[in-house]
């Protein structure tokens, strides 16, 4: 599902007008960005977690010079889902 198959849907769904539903979804993921760049996790209770997860120091390999390299510690934003939302989706899935 894209983004623009979910603006559709809630449009839809909700009767409203598909650019407002746009410039809400487009309002949630600034939201979500700015909050994660500050260093801040969003909660949504029932659904799941965007958090900030913290990468060590590590080295790693340039294969074509074939030399080691270090990577620094960063940040990276991450989602982690909630238990009810994991169980339904294990729940649907048909192998």
């Amino acid at each position: 599902m894209t983004k623009a198959d979910l603006v559709t849907e809630i449009s839809e769904k909700t009767g409203l007008e598909k650019v407002e539903v746009q410039a809400t979804v487009e309002s949630f993921m600034a939201m979500v960005k700015k909050s994660l760049s500050e260093g801040e996790n969003v909660y949504l209770r029932g659904f799941g977690s965007f958090i900030v997860k913290k990468r060590a120091e590590k080295t790693g390999r340039n294969i074509s010079k074939n030399t080691t390299i270090i990577i620094p510690a960063h940040n990276i934003p991450a989602f982690k889902p909630a238990k009810t939302f994991i169980e339904k989706v294990k729940t649907n899935v048909k192998v």
